[in-house]
């Protein structure tokens, strides 16, 4: 059975999944263009950035993970439970088309949380002088450090906790959570 899951948007305050069907498998072997260069490109036809995106699980049902924002949004104003539906609709399309992956497969569509992921080149870039708690190889644990620059689309430099400086591979980073300096914006309804 395919389900699909709508959580962490915006109107929506608990994760939702729809069993959808069960029909054969396509390996992803079968797209042309790489999944997250494709994934990307319908997210922003249709008027959104790519936050994250995460393909796992065995080939013969992948669990792909999406998440969504809109350009220059701030976090609880951005994507509601509709906009990931849309987003995951279009996704369905051309998965189980010219994606190649088949019916097969378990689709997360959310939007990026309070702790905003920062995964490509042109996020660090949006993000110098901004904090982020980060994970990566040759770090020790998950120190949060200040973006200082991003010299090219493959590195960016931080300030470390001790003042020191250092540059990285962004394909060495495992994983950057920006560090919003403010609480998010009270929502009706909600406890802070």
């Amino acid at each position: 059975m395919r389900r699909l899951y709508f959580r962490g948007c915006q109107g929506s305050s608990s994760r939702v999944g729809v069993d959808v069907g069960e029909f054969p498998h396509i390996f992803f072997g079968a797209m042309g263009a790489s999944p997250l260069e494709a994934v990307r490109r319908h997210v922003t036809a249709l008027g959104f950035e790519l936050i994250e995106f995460r393909m796992s699980g065995p080939p013969q049902r992948p669990s792909i993970q999406v998440r969504i924002d809109r350009p220059e949004s701030r976090p609880g104003y951005g994507v509601t439970a509709e906009d990931c539906a849309r987003v995951s609709r279009v996704l369905e399309r051309w998965l189980e088309g010219e994606g190649g992956v088949g019916r097969r497969y378990q689709l997360q569509v959310s939007s990026p949380g309070f702790e905003r992921p920062v995964r490509f080149p042109e996020h660090w870039r949006r993000y110098v002088g901004r904090t982020v708690r980060v994970s990566a190889r040759d770090l020790a644990g998950h120190p949060r450090v200040v973006i200082l620059g991003v010299p090219d689309d493959f590195h960016v430099t931080f300030r470390l906790p001790d003042g020191s400086e250092t540059t990285l591979a962004l394909d060495a980073i495992r994983e950057a959570l920006l560090q919003e300096t403010e609480p998010p914006a009270a929502h009706p309804g909600r406890r802070p």
